[in-house]
């Protein structure tokens, strides 16, 4: 796909960026008690959201932020290994806020909270970006950026940076 071809873009970049900043207030909403809070981006598209989400609540509170990335195999992640890019210890007692750019099935999501919870941590949010409405693990998103009503079949790109869209395929 061009990236000027817009006939099957969803948002562009205003849009996404605004539904970033947006992620970023609720986030600071439900929890503007903590001093420190955990933005855990899955590896690829979801940790370059949990990057925009976590330099926007930069910009708007002065909680700590510990950036994460969560690293699995999307495809078969029962069957790989999930790991952390900081230790345990970083992140106990923490608010978490597990970040991926589309909620699909839920699958993906669900296997990157398996870390988490071999530790103790305060509470496990998620934060994304596209929700499709099509879960079949019982995962809920937190913080929505948008909902987007789909079919198995379809698929939804999302491409974050200078030329931010989501498209539907």
């Amino acid at each position: 796909m061009s990236a000027t071809d817009t006939s099957n873009r969803v948002l562009g970049a205003v849009k996404v960026n605004q539904k970033i900043t947006r992620i970023a207030y609720e986030i600071l909403e439900n929890n503007f008690k903590e001093k420190t809070m955990v933005i855990a981006g899955l590896d690829g598209q979801g940790y370059l959201l949990a990057k925009q989400i976590a330099a926007e609540l930069g910009k708007i509170s002065s909680i700590k932020i510990n950036l994460v990335k969560v690293s699995l195999d999307k495809f078969s992640p029962q069957q790989s290994e999930v790991t952390l890019d900081v230790q345990s210890k970083d992140i106990k007692k923490k608010c978490i806020v597990l970040v991926d750019d589309v909620l699909n099935t839920g699958r993906t999501l669900a296997y990157g909270m398996k870390p988490f919870l071999n530790i103790e941590v305060k509470k496990i949010e998620v934060a994304v970006l596209v929700n499709r409405s099509n879960t079949l693990f019982p995962i809920t998103p937190t913080y929505t950026g948008y909902e987007l009503a789909t079919t198995l079949t379809d698929h939804v790109e999302v491409v974050l940076g200078k030329n931010a869209s989501v498209y539907l395929k």
